[in-house]
């Protein structure tokens, strides 16, 4: 398999890229490692203060809002906890100095991450009547490389009155999709043939040329998205064409002049993979995971067939 970022990729947490030399299957088991294999930070236990406390100007607190402590707990869950898979973050099972231990007692700086929220609803003569916590409330009690990235600073957890107040202690562990959603660092991953475009009778494309369409970096849709060989193969133009084509499909009044003016064909053996990540890890780290996990699955598949047949 040959892999090669298509030009102008990644864009933030998304990317496409081209799979070559290769096969739907081969394809489709990079699609399902990087959902269900790929090791991602994500928390998994929060202790929350339960009680009434009284703040420094007399007030009385209390630890109750809108939502359970479960759904803060799910909340908090699926907030993307930045991962770095060279700095030898363990799993607790495998963590030398926790994986002996009971489970209520696992946690330490090599398998865990800690973080600790407290907030407090509007004052009693405050113009507020409600104050949002957010993702960005969480303080990082580890290593400052944890802290949640201004992009999910603003994920709402909860809302909080007067008189009320909310604390809590956020630990994350690594795991993978396949235990739980919240491990999974991947979303909307998908792979479709990869295909070159022929622009077969240029008159009737004008059809199609005439409606004024666009790509994505705002190239109108006409002949010179062609070479003089009249074929396109820059990939995200043919993502766009491919949309285009719909305009002149069956259906729209306009196939039958259309009459196939451009066809795609597809390339053997090529796929063009797409996805994007929940800004845990890059797509780059992510793929790199996924190729790891393989790699070391099949590793170990032919060490049990050598040792079956010795």
């Amino acid at each position: 398999m040959d892999v090669q970022i298509v030009d102008g990729w990644p864009q933030g947490n998304e990317i496409r890229i081209i799979l070559s030399n290769t096969d739907a299957a081969q394809v489709n088991a990079v699609r399902r490692a990087l959902i269900a294999d790929v090791p991602k930070l994500a928390i998994d236990k929060v202790n929350f203060t339960q009680g009434v406390n009284q703040d420094n100007k007399g007030e009385i607190l209390e630890s109750v809002n809108v939502l359970p402590d479960e759904v803060i707990a799910h909340r908090l869950a699926m907030i993307p906890i930045p991962t770095h898979p060279d700095e030898g973050m363990m799993h607790p099972d495998d963590c030398p100095n926790c994986k002996d231990l009971a489970e209520e007692s696992k946690g330490c700086m090599t398998c865990q991450v800690l973080y600790h929220i407290r907030k407090e609803g509007p004052s009693e003569d405050s113009e507020e009547t409600v104050r949002t916590v957010y993702a960005g409330d969480l303080t990082n009690i580890s290593d400052q490389m944890f802290d949640i990235r201004d992009e999910h600073k603003r994920i709402p957890l909860t809302v909080l009155s007067k008189g009320q107040f909310l604390e809590l202690y956020a630990f994350a562990t690594l795991g993978r999709g396949r235990q739980h959603s919240k491990w999974s660092p991947v979303a909307a991953v998908g792979f479709r043939q990869h295909c070159i475009a022929k622009l077969n009778k240029p008159k009737k494309a004008k059809v199609l040329f005439d409606l004024g369409l666009t790509t994505s970096d705002g190239n109108p849709i006409d002949a010179k998205l062609f070479g003089k060989d009249k074929t396109m193969t820059d990939v995200n133009h043919l993502l766009d064409l491919e949309k285009a084509l719909h305009q002149v499909g069956p259906g729209t009044n306009r196939d039958v002049e259309f009459d196939d003016a451009i066809t795609l064909e597809p390339v053997e053996g090529s796929y063009i993979f797409t996805y994007e990540t929940d800004g845990s890890l890059s797509p780059e780290q992510a793929f790199n995971g996924a190729m790891m996990e393989l790699q070391g699955r099949f590793d170990n598949l032919a060490s049990d067939i050598e040792k079956a047949f010795a």
